[in-house]
């Protein structure tokens, strides 16, 4: 006769005697168990097989496992050494002698083998970590995790591996570039004419309802992927956790479903749905785009909506409340209403997250940029590639204006929220202390701070469905290979996955390590006619896609000064004059053609000049005639007879 057995943490086990007990994680979890022998004898209420040939349907038997080796873990304190977690669950689950006594065909033991197996993929899931050599340790996921068989094979193939053979002749997984992982995607229903959820159950789809984007994503998906419909929006009150007044960004997942065909035209797969009433309401990590991928592989955020969405997890709050960037946002000492929250909070207690003022190439153009509209595009494309971007060029050719509104096109928005856009200036005294992370002095002596570099990273962990860009302008003013530490390597866009994560020289707690993520971007000026820089080092050069800004006293210059109602005549004079002066410059071999003179100089900004000639002359003399004393210093009769020739005539 079976006996049933619930645990602390309210998992069962059915133990019959002389069998040992075999783990089971809910009571429907038998549904996952495929061996027919074992169903049988349960259904007959007779013996029951031990862990060791517990096998879930569809996945290596090792997968069974996960879930004896996170309870034995929580048993252990949260913390263990290898042989100590093979020790409990030999004894716990009787695991005979001649089982014990396999080896796999490198001699391996076959039951050490699974469990091995079944710590990689655990840790893969961000419930183990290894804060040193030989010791397993529990994340905070791991330790409130109610693994069933359904999630624990989801566990799998996540981060799933394909076998030649028998899998206990293989003694550790490695990722396949070609296995088809479970990827779980997040979609919205609302379009221009009413939301469509009732129509995609009734019709068993998911439709994207913007042509011109998301495309690509859609055909992305896969039969067998995760989908859930999501409606995000912010809310202030009536949230089940402290906020402190401040508004709260909240994800409705009001179905769930699983893909079981791609039409491949980029908007309409079909589904397997199952309508959540009522809906589920999950906090502070959400996706605003109308299609994102849960990027489980790398973001334990990730991974925990994931479990909360399709697995039946709470959320756990104090967690998030805790994260670096929502701990500064809700902390109590904070101004209920900052002038950043102010500016984005919602007027209402449940608003919709609508992206209300687009920005483009286009919008750069109008606002001043001289060069074409595919040129531009083709800058903004190379920043979404490279994912790291320098502007250099001579002085006056506007790259800080023009990354600034590159940064908007890449964003997509006119006003992107603060955290979306940051800048930060380097210079000789600045350090990886003051950038990176360092100590800094506070009331209780020196407390262990992040710099702006880190706050870009979390806040865009903490978004991960929004561009982030941070512009370092005059990068090279710095030392950036010592401002950027070991953070230099993770700016390679091949690096941008948890894979490639590394400890910092300052840590915040054992074994921590950071990565940077895909949805940051990084994009520098550079001023290469200042003589007191330094030449850029090999290493950031590689890491950096470089564009060299000319000076541009074309078309669009000309058409931008008539609109500002200067006469052709003046515009002749201002572009030839400065054109001459960049001629000879250009072939001073003491200067070259980094050290002429932008288009900024002498583009006017207020319509409202009514003598131009004498605009020309004061620019020259404050502006222009100082730039060329610096560059002719050992001959100012130079500087001066080029300054004169600007404003002859005037």
């Amino acid at each position: 006769m079976i006996q049933v057995l619930t645990t602390k943490m309210g998992r069962v086990r059915f133990s019959v005697v002389g069998t040992g007990d075999m783990f089971i994680s809910q009571p429907n979890a038998l549904a996952f168990v495929s061996d027919p022998d074992i169903l049988a004898s349960v259904a007959r209420g007779g013996r029951v097989v031990g862990l060791h040939k517990l096998k879930i349907e569809g996945v290596p038997q090792f997968v069974s496992y996960f879930a004896p080796v996170i309870e034995i873990m929580r048993d252990l304190g949260g913390q263990a050494r290898p042989r100590e977690v093979i020790g409990e669950l030999i004894k716990r689950h009787e695991i005979p002698e001649e089982f014990l006594a396999l080896t796999n065909q490198n001699g391996r033991s076959k039951f050490e083998n699974r469990v091995h197996f079944a710590r990689l993929y655990l840790t893969n899931a961000g419930m183990l970590t290894s804060p040193g050599r030989g010791v397993w340790q529990l994340t905070e996921q791991g330790r409130t995790a109610d693994l069933s068989s359904e999630w624990a094979a989801d566990i799998f193939r996540t981060a799933r591996v394909k076998f030649a053979g028998d899998e206990d002749d293989q003694d550790a997984p490695s990722d396949d570039p070609g296995a088809e992982r479970v990827h779980y995607w997040f979609v919205g229903s609302m379009w221009s004419d009413g939301d469509q959820t009732n129509r995609f159950l009734e019709e068993g789809i998911w439709q994207n309802g913007d042509e011109d984007k998301f495309s690509a994503l859609v055909r992305q998906m896969k039969p067998g992927d995760r989908i859930a419909i999501k409606a995000s929006f912010t809310q202030k009150h009536h949230v089940p956790f402290e906020n402190h007044g401040r508004t709260v960004s909240v994800m409705r997942i009001k179905a769930i479903g699983t893909i079981t065909e791609n039409r491949g035209d980029g908007m309409t797969v079909d589904v397997d749905w199952q309508e959540l009433d009522p809906p589920k309401d999950w906090y502070f990590y959400t996706y605003r785009n109308t299609l994102a991928r849960a990027r489980v592989e790398d973001e334990d955020l990730a991974r925990r909506l994931v479990a909360f969405t399709f697995h039946g997890a709470g959320q756990d709050y104090d967690y998030f409340l805790r994260h670096t960037y929502w701990a500064e946002r809700f902390a109590p000492e904070v101004d209920p209403l900052s002038e950043a929250e102010a500016e984005h909070a919602s007027e209402d207690d449940a608003s919709p997250m609508m992206e209300i003022h687009p920005y483009t190439v286009d919008d750069i153009i109008a606002e001043g940029g001289f060069l074409g509209r595919d040129a531009l595009q083709g800058l903004v494309d190379r920043l979404s590639s490279k994912k790291n971007l320098i502007l250099q060029g001579p002085p006056g050719t506007g790259k800080t204006w023009l990354a600034k509104r590159l940064a908007k096109a890449h964003i997509g928005s006119r006003a992107p929220q603060p955290d979306q856009l940051r800048s930060v200036q380097f210079h000789p005294s600045l350090s990886y202390e003051d950038f990176v992370r360092g100590y800094r002095p506070s009331s209780s002596g020196l407390t262990l701070t992040d710099g702006i570099f880190l706050q870009v990273v979390d806040a865009a962990r903490a978004q991960p469905d929004l561009p982030h860009v941070l512009i370092i302008e005059e990068i090279n003013r710095g030392n950036p290979a010592q401002v950027f530490g070991e953070m230099l390597t993770l700016l390679e866009n091949t690096k941008r996955s948890r894979a490639d994560a590394i400890e910092l020289a300052y840590r915040k707690m054992p074994g921590e390590k950071i990565h940077v993520p895909d949805n940051l971007y990084l994009i520098g000026t550079m001023n290469v006619a200042d003589r007191s820089l330094a030449l850029v080092d090999l290493a950031l050069r590689r890491r950096f896609a470089f564009v060299t800004l000319e000076p541009l006293l074309n078309t669009a210059w000309e058409n931008w000064c008539r609109a500002k109602n200067f006469p052709d005549d003046m515009i002749t004079l201002i572009r030839d004059r400065i054109f001459t002066l960049n001629e000879t410059i250009a072939q001073d071999r003491a200067l070259g053609p980094q050290f002429r003179v932008g288009h900024s100089y002498v583009t006017p900004t207020d319509e409202n000049i009514h003598d131009h000639s004498a605009w020309f002359a004061e620019v020259v003399d404050t502006e222009i005639g100082p730039l060329l004393e610096e560059y002719w210093f050992d001959a100012p009769d130079r500087a001066r007879g080029a300054a004169q020739a600007l404003r002859e005539g005037l």
